[in-house]
C-alpha cells in the first residue's frame, strides 16, 4: 500500500492483509513515514487490542496504571480512556474478539485489568523475538505472515467460554448492544446473577457493561461519519442525546463534539478507516 499524506508533513503507510487473520481476529499495520509522531487518545472498544511495535521508537502509554514506555502492549475491554504516543511509530495491531482472547493469548480478558499489559509480561522472551522478526520483514505481507504464524502457534482452541456466554456475547453484538440482559439470561436458562458472574469472568465485563460498550462503539462510527449527535443517539437506541453524552463521557472522557476534535486527528481517522467496521459489526458470530 502506498504512503498516505494526511496533511502537509504528515505521511503514514497503512496496510491490511490480503487474507484475514485467525477466526475472531483482524490485523492492520502502520508506519510513520514522515516522522510527524503519533499522539492518540484511545477510547474503549469491544475487542482485545494487541499493539506490537517493531521500530526503534518505543510507545508511550498513559492509562489508569500510569505512564510507561513499552515495545508493545495488550489492552482488554477498558472502561477508561488512554493516551498513546510515539516519536516514530511502526506497529502491527491486532484486534481479537474477547471470546477468542483466552485461546489466542492464554489469558482470560478479566485478567488484563484497567490498563495496558506489556507484551513481555504476557509472552516473555517470545515478545522480543516477534518484534525482531517483524523488524526484519521487508514487506507488509511478510510482517502479516509472521504475525499470523505467531498467533497460530499460540492458539489453543479448547480454551473457550461457556456456550451460554458465547450466546450472550453474540446476542449483544448482533443487536448493537440493544438487547435486554434479562432476555439473554432467560434464553440460556440462567439467572441474571449467574450470567453476570460467568460473563464478567470470561469476557471481562458484565453483560450490561459489555452492551454499553458495543452500543458506544456503534455510536462512535456514526459520530466519525459526521452525523449529528441527536441522530446517532436515536439510531443507536439511546433514550436521548443526554444519554449518549453520558456514555461517551464514561468511555472517552469527553462530549461527542469534543470526541471528534480530540480523539480524531487525521491519523486517528485513517486508522479508523483501515479497521473498517471490524468483525464485531454485522459479521457472522465469532463465538461459534
Amino acid at each position: 500500500m502506498d504512503a498516505v499524506r494526511l496533511e502537509p508533513g504528515v505521511e503514514w503507510d497503512f496496510a491490511v492483509p490480503g487474507e484475514g487473520g485467525p477466526s475472531g481476529a483482524a490485523i492492520i499495520g502502520y508506519r510513520d513515514v514522515g516522522g510527524s509522531g503519533l499522539d492518540l487518545r484511545v477510547a474503549g472498544t469491544a475487542a482485545i487490542t494487541v499493539v506490537i511495535g517493531f521500530g526503534d521508537s518505543e510507545v508511550i502509554v498513559e492509562d489508569a496504571v500510569g505512564r510507561r514506555a513499552l515495545g508493545g502492549f495488550v489492552v482488554g475491554l477498558p472502561v477508561e480512556a488512554m493516551r498513546v504516543r510515539s516519536e516514530r511509530a511502526e506497529c502491527v495491531e491486532v484486534r481479537l474478539s474477547p471470546v477468542r482472547a483466552y485461546s489466542l493469548l492464554g489469558v482470560a480478558p478479566s485478567d488484563f485489568g484497567r490498563g495496558a499489559v506489556a507484551l513481555e509480561d504476557l509472552w516473555g522472551g517470545r515478545a522480543r523475538l516477534l518484534r525482531e522478526q517483524l523488524a526484519a520483514g521487508r514487506t507488509w505481507d511478510e510482517r502479516f505472515a509472521v504475525t499470523k504464524s505467531f498467533l497460530a502457534q499460540c492458539d489453543r482452541s479448547m480454551r473457550t467460554p461457556d456456550p451460554e456466554v458465547l450466546h450472550g456475547w453474540d446476542r449483544i453484538v448482533a443487536s448493537g448492544g440493544q438487547v435486554r440482559i434479562g432476555a439473554i439470561a432467560e434464553s440460556v436458562g440462567w439467572s441474571r446473577k449467574r450470567l453476570g458472574a460467568r460473563f464478567e469472568s470470561q469476557i471481562g465485563l458484565t453483560p450490561k457493561r459489555a452492551a454499553m460498550l458495543v452500543r458506544f462503539r456503534s455510536a462512535v462510527d456514526g459520530l466519525v461519519a459526521g452525523r449529528a449527535a441527536a441522530d446517532v443517539a436515536m439510531e443507536c437506541g439511546y433514550t436521548d442525546q443526554a444519554h449518549l453524552c453520558r456514555d461517551v463521557s464514561i468511555f472517552a472522557d469527553h462530549t461527542p463534539g469534543a470526541l471528534r476534535a480530540h480523539y480524531l486527528p487525521p491519523i486517528a481517522r485513517q486508522r479508523h478507516r483501515a479497521w473498517g467496521e471490524f468483525f464485531q459489526y454485522g459479521a457472522e458470530p465469532v463465538g461459534r
